[in-house]
């Protein structure tokens, strides 16, 4: 502990700050211990009862779980034929490999009255040479049991799911079960699958919902009808702030349909549209709605607290041009 300042401290090599846990080291000490017992935990292997005896003594203490694994069920190899196999081998290398199933979190996420944060991933970190694409799979029956947590959980405020392979019929599954939710401020699913059908069924969450503030989808496949529907569901919303599009491929119809919407929603201050095949005369409009409207951050690229900037790139002769503006 000597020359570690009073709020940080190294343990198990990683550094520590408890400044990230409002300066309580109890949340820092129960926090980090529950998930440590949540990303080892095996399905039908491990004992839940570590877990549920953990939790009667911090469940006052949590308030937030960011889990970067999941360890699936242990297929059982003694009973497997060479034939069998063989296809899972193959499986593992095309990903068509059958999905095994990973921890229930409607176990615990009812017992922790205080929990406002969950981040989910649902992978196995430094899995080598036992790669399989079903180590990364978010199962349909991982989607149900998780979409049904999360709505018993009321005073839940911030979800991320990220990196999880999640495709469109089970993005659709998880936002039905957010529709009405009380609390819930943050949403984000990108580095996904999804595409139009996820961003028809954001836009009627957006249409519905009245406390939601931030949406990220970056990094997935919405295209110009998924876009559109966002556009439209932003002319109706009153609370969305932050929307992130990035690297999708919604193109100039969407765009320009995101430009029509910008006009008439009143709380929107930050979104970014970067990297969506979007066309110069789309582009051009975005940077001539925000200098208009100048009570947005609103950028293509990045936004900075200390001015209104706009950074708007397109292609043109197969060249990227750049045009930069900045609104104080």
């Amino acid at each position: 502990m000597k020359g570690i300042g009073r709020g940080a401290a190294k343990q198990d090599g990683l550094f520590c700050d408890t400044d990230q846990y409002g300066n309580s080291w109890k949340r820092m000490f129960f926090e980090r211990n529950m998930e440590d017992l949540i990303e080892n935990f095996v399905p039908e292997s491990t004992e839940i009862n570590e877990i549920t005896e953990t939790l009667e003594l911090s469940k006052d203490f949590i308030k937030r779980l960011r889990i970067k694994q999941l360890l699936p069920q242990i297929r059982d190899v003694s009973t497997t034929t060479p034939a069998e196999e063989e296809i899972s081998d193959q499986g593992s290398d095309t990903g068509t490999d059958d999905s095994l199933d990973h921890f229930d979190f409607g176990l615990i996420i009812n017992k922790l009255p205080k929990l406002s944060e969950l981040s989910i991933t649902y992978g196995v970190r430094n899995c080598g040479m036992n790669f399989e694409w079903s180590l990364f799979e978010f199962t349909q029956k991982d989607c149900s049991l998780l979409a049904k947590a999360v709505k018993s959980c009321p005073h839940l405020q911030i979800l991320r799911l990220q990196r999880c392979q999640i495709e469109d019929e089970k993005a659709r599954l998880i936002i039905s079960h957010l529709l009405d939710h009380p609390n819930l401020r943050v949403l984000d699913l990108s580095h996904n699958r999804v595409g139009d059908k996820t961003g028809r069924a954001v836009g009627k969450l957006l249409s519905v919902n009245n406390v939601l503030e931030e949406v990220t989808l970056c990094d997935n496949n919405i295209r110009a009808e998924g876009a559109s529907a966002i556009a439209f569901s932003l002319k109706k919303n009153s609370t969305l702030k932050v929307l992130n599009l990035k690297l999708n491929r919604i193109g100039d119809e969407g765009g320009r349909n995101i430009c029509q919407a910008l006009m008439r929603t009143k709380t929107l201050r930050s979104i970014d549209l970067s990297s969506n095949a979007l066309g110069e005369h789309v582009a051009a409009n975005l940077a001539r709605y925000s200098a208009i409207i100048s009570r947005w951050s609103t950028s293509l690229f990045r936004a900075t607290s200390s001015a209104l900037r706009v950074v708007v790139f397109f292609k043109r002769a197969s060249k990227t041009i750049r045009f930069s503006r900045n609104l104080i």
